[in-house]
């Protein structure tokens, strides 16, 4: 049993629901009102104790297991989402070796050394005369006392050793300050504080564990104007994003992500209801950012001031292909970096321009209609790119349209997409008054670097079709497990899928959290080129699931001839699993509409509505997969 299995043995999932819906048994199952959108009228939420799992029949229209239960109502990630139910069960995930475990302990005690430095910079704030004029400084950016406390903003003295001495007064030795990044080291010995009159904001990982903090000056004259921790083993700027732990779950709500410059940034729009914003806290953004980002929503949008999103910093973006924005200063725009991450991370990226002079936070607090629509008008960085370029004086100019076409083509052939390519193409040509023809001509130098080819596996795990004794949850194994070792089935199930005119594989095919999390991964090794997908699998499972799909003892006696078997029949043998699936999906789907259906009935409660529209579209896709078998299995005779 892996530790997934053993959770969900552990744990029942209408306990966990109880917490936060409040669910009325009907019959042998349970219903209330989705937590995740509003409806008060009529209870179109199911818990079924049978399968242990969850669906809403209104406006989310999702449903799953425990795992996505919690990860949607926390904003949690799958690793996590798995330990913190592992806690609460009592399950061990992992043995640590004496190293790892003597580094987790001694994180966790630099983590506390961290917390008592923050009391000591909010008692500084809000209890001296000295921490007065950052109290009054925060209050004139219009942060009210419960916002100031929700961030525990605090107030470095204006002291060498201010700090130093209260915490060596608690008994915390400078060898700790040191390795926390409290302090810095004298070249004659000795330590000396290194926030100094600052305001001060504690710095959280996505988890909200304590990694260290971020200094603003008070004083004009003073430089840096934000001073960060040094590096630590808690503390990496380039791996980490403020405000994340306080934003997640309103990401995960919203699907989307603000990324802003500075500290206030995110904590003015905070508190004025915006709360999905982060910021990189000074530099530019790197790829490790935009995938911790990724794992929450796949939307990102880049809120910049004039200066970093203007014509000149367009310009000089576009100079050069970076594999990442790893350099130190202000959040910069890099045109064509930012699209070569949004294709390798299949994301979402785009821009809006601040109105000149103005802050996030002073935009979302003064007037949060404006900021709402900024982001909500957000453009895609290639439209972005031509915008700014054809606000040149001399645009007419063939030698300026020349030169715009050398600029944004690059962007455009870096675009995965064909269609979206195309549509970038033809804005391009309108925007120039050009023949869409010498665009295409023009673009041929620049097509995108082509994928690295690999040869799969010789061995493919089984995907015949499963004797009457399999479990769904079994099929979904068999699926899983032949795309792990040829991630490009997907193709073909797809190819398949598109000529029976039904979608294509997506993560809703699998009921389990663990197999969806893993068909994710699968889908992120085709999306990206750096790595053959086998390999990019591989080095990006997580270890929590690897003993989920390590080959099983009765699999040979199951399919005792599949390595003999020519592949052509082992994806014709996929893809009437998968078929098979989905209609065992739609089965599921209609009896518990029909439950639902009868309980408000009986309950004379209002019909949710086009609930029979609903039904149809259920009853008009069980139709389609009965067609697409009958004619998978008349080619397979």
């Amino acid at each position: 049993m892996t530790a997934v299995d053993e959770i969900k043995a552990r744990l029942d999932i209408v306990d966990i629901v109880s917490e936060t819906v409040n669910l009325r048994h009907s019959g042998k199952n349970y219903t209330g009102f989705c937590p995740f959108h509003t409806n008060t009228k009529t209870p179109a939420f199911v818990v079924f104790p049978d399968t242990q799992t969850w669906r809403c029949f209104g406006q989310c229209n999702e449903g799953g297991d425990l795992f996505s239960f919690m990860m949607k109502r926390e904003g949690w990630d799958f690793p996590e989402t798995l330990r913190r139910l592992a806690e609460r069960a009592g399950v061990t995930l992992q043995e640590f070796t004496p190293e790892q475990q003597e580094q987790a302990e001694e994180n966790e005690h630099l983590r506390e050394v961290l917390s008592k430095a923050v009391t000591f910079f909010q008692h500084q704030l809000r209890n001296t005369p000295a921490g007065k004029g950052a109290l009054d400084y925060l209050h004139g950016r219009k942060l009210t006392d419960e916002t100031i406390e929700v961030f525990a903003l605090g107030y470095a003295p204006d002291s060498w050793d201010a700090l130093t001495n209260y915490m060596i007064s608690r008994d915390i030795p400078e060898a700790d300050l040191i390795a926390a990044g409290l302090v810095s080291e004298r070249e004659g010995g000795g330590v000396y504080d290194r926030f100094r009159h600052r305001l001060v904001i504690p710095i959280r990982d996505h988890r909200g564990r304590m990694a260290g903090f971020g200094g603003r000056v008070l004083r004009a004259e003073d430089v840096p104007k934000y001073l960060n921790s040094p590096k630590t083993e808690l503390f990496d700027k380039g791996r980490l994003l403020y405000g994340l732990d306080m934003a997640r779950r309103e990401i995960r709500t919203k699907d989307e992500v603000v990324i802003v410059e500075g500290y206030l940034d995110v904590i003015g729009p905070y508190q004025a209801g915006f709360k999905n914003c982060v910021s990189p806290m000074g530099t530019a953004l790197t790829e490790d950012q935009f995938r911790l980002i990724k794992r929450y929503s796949r939307r990102i949008v880049l809120a910049l001031d004039p200066d970093a999103a203007g014509q000149k910093a367009t310009l000089r973006g576009l100079e050069t292909a970076r594999q990442s924005m790893d350099r130190e200063g202000d959040v910069m725009f890099d045109a064509r970096g930012l699209m070569q991450v949004e294709g390798r991370l299949k994301a979402d990226i785009r821009v809006t321009t601040l109105p000149d002079g103005l802050d996030p936070d002073e935009i979302a607090l003064a007037d949060p209609t404006q900021w709402e629509s900024l982001v909500k008008n957000a453009k895609p960085v290639v439209i972005h790119v031509m915008e700014t370029l054809a606000q040149r004086e001399d645009f007419d100019d063939p030698k300026a349209k020349e030169e715009i076409a050398n600029q944004v083509l690059p962007l455009i052939e870096d675009v995965k997409g064909s269609v979206e390519r195309e549509a970038y193409r033809q804005r391009l040509a309108r925007l120039l008054k050009v023949d869409e023809r010498a665009l295409v001509r023009r673009s041929s130098g620049y097509s995108p670097r082509p994928r690295r080819s690999y040869q799969p596996k010789p061995e493919v795990p089984p995907a015949t079709r499963p004797s009457k004794g399999t479990s769904h949850r079994r099929l979904e194994e068999i699926c899983i497990k032949a795309m792990l070792s040829d991630p490009t089935l997907i193709h073909y199930v797809d190819r398949a899928f598109r000529e029976y005119e039904l979608a294509c594989l997506n993560v809703e095919d699998f009921s389990s959290t663990e197999y969806k999390e893993i068909f994710k991964l699968i889908k992120s090794s085709l999306d990206q080129d750096e790595e053959t997908p086998i390999d990019f699998i591989r080095h990006h499972m997580p270890e929590a699931l690897l003993d989920a799909f390590s080959d099983t003892s009765d699999e040979a006696e199951d399919y005792p001839d599949w390595r003999l078997q020519p592949k052509e029949p082992i994806l014709e043998a996929l893809l009437k699993s998968f078929l098979r699936l989905r209609r065992i999906r739609v089965d599921e789907g209609l009896d518990q509409l029909v439950f639902l259906q009868s309980q408000s009935t009986e309950a004379g409660e209002p019909a949710l509505t086009d609930l029979n529209k609903v039904v149809m579209d259920y009853i008009r896709a069980r139709a389609r997969l009965d067609q697409a078998l009958r004619q998978t299995a008349a080619h397979g005779t």
